[in-house]
């Protein structure tokens, strides 16, 4: 069922309208419909399957970006990176003053969350969070929060970047294809086409060993329950910090950080882990529509206002080119489809997007999982 989930997920996300697709979130909403259908897994192994992907693709994730993260704060990535905490915390302060005036749960609520900002290993620590403070069904209808926001989020944030264009009065014609000013700096290049070395294994299994030692780390705060930077937080900065060192000393370089078989690493992880929340969370699915229809217009607000807000600063304050901007976007949110987007409006050759995405990207990626957490704490 797994195998299942991820192949005709897979399929179905090769489906583009208008240039737009959910690409490999088709896996968790076919994982969904099977469920809803009746198919059951046991839930222990399904638990399993499911963080142990995330792992992977946290670390994979860390490994890709980490070598040029540290690098871009020292070219104007700072600013870039201080914008995106804005945008972060915009959407929580939104999550939270919905679930007050609308009279909603804090712990949906931050399934809705997760699922307006397309951050899967973010829904996982809010699901370890439930589990800690023994909610029952808490862990089921994040997900189902999720699943209902996440489809309308990848559209919002696209529009976002199509109206920040008049909004802000930007004119392709004129907008430069690369960033003399140094912005940013680019935090991967797809130079490793015809790599055909083996990967070590070594140093992946080593940064997710001792991830999942630092996120199991209790962190006190005051509340229910402690912090922890759970098994997403703790691989992804053991691993950013890791590959960067790593490339620094010379036990590495970057052409395995990113090289094919750490980005394998990366698919593979996420497709098990959304095929695992799928097939974990679709009974409810249906029911769940019904009764909570306004948790997608809920979604829409959290995913669209903050973006629009801090594209308009980045753009008439800090002078953001417009294709970084549009990668930031996508980073400040984890969305690939969003860069894949930004990637088709900027001319052949022009990797402005990519810089914004994977400048802003793992900071973006803590905040989001710190945030998770802290809603349902909240709650």
């Amino acid at each position: 069922m797994l195998a299942i989930s991820i192949f005709a997920g897979m399929l179905l996300g090769k489906l583009k309208v208008r240039g737009i697709t959910l690409g490999i979130t088709w896996v968790l909403f076919v994982g969904i419909a099977l469920s809803a259908c009746g198919v059951s897994l046991n839930h222990d192994m399904l638990h399993v399957v499911k963080e142990f992907g995330l792992i992977f693709f946290v670390t994979a994730v860390g490994m890709q970006v980490g070598p040029g993260f540290f690098r871009s704060f020292k070219k104007g990535g700072l600013a870039l990176n201080l914008a995106a905490t804005v945008n972060v915390f915009l959407g929580v302060g939104i999550a939270v003053l919905i679930a007050r005036l609308a009279n909603q749960e804090l712990a949906d609520m931050a399934g809705v969350y997760t699922g307006a900002i397309t951050n899967t290993p973010g829904l996982s620590a809010a699901q370890q969070a439930v589990g800690d403070l023994n909610i029952d069904g808490g862990a089921e209808r994040l997900a189902a929060g999720y699943a209902v926001a996440y489809p309308l989020a990848v559209v919002g944030m696209i529009v976002c970047c199509i109206l920040l264009r008049p909004i802000c009065r930007i004119d392709l014609d004129k907008e430069p294809v690369t960033d003399d000013t140094s912005m940013v700096v680019a935090a991967k290049q797809s130079t490793t086409a015809t790599q055909r070395n083996k990967i070590n294994l070594v140093p992946i299994f080593v940064f997710v060993a001792l991830g999942i030692v630092l996120g199991s780390i209790p962190i006190p705060v005051g509340m229910k329950a402690p912090v922890k930077l759970g098994l997403a937080g703790g691989p992804l900065v053991v691993s950013l910090v890791g590959s960067w060192l790593g490339v620094k000393k010379g036990w590495f370089t970057t052409e395995y950080t990113d090289s094919h078989g750490v980005g394998m690493l990366r698919e593979v992880g996420i497709a098990l882990f959304l095929a695992g929340v799928g097939l974990g969370a679709g009974g409810d699915f249906v029911t769940t529509i019904k009764v909570h229809y306004m948790w997608v217009v809920y979604g829409v607000i959290i995913t669209m206002v903050p973006p629009l807000i801090v594209g308009f600063f980045c753009r008439k304050v800090l002078k953001t080119n417009y294709y970084t901007l549009m990668g930031m976007i996508g980073g400040m949110h984890t969305d690939p489809p969003t860069l894949a987007f930004a990637n088709t409006i900027a001319p052949e050759g022009c990797k402005l997007a990519n810089t914004g995405y994977a400048t802003v990207y793992p900071l973006t990626m803590f905040l989001r999982i710190f945030t998770a957490q802290l809603l349902v704490l909240l709650a």
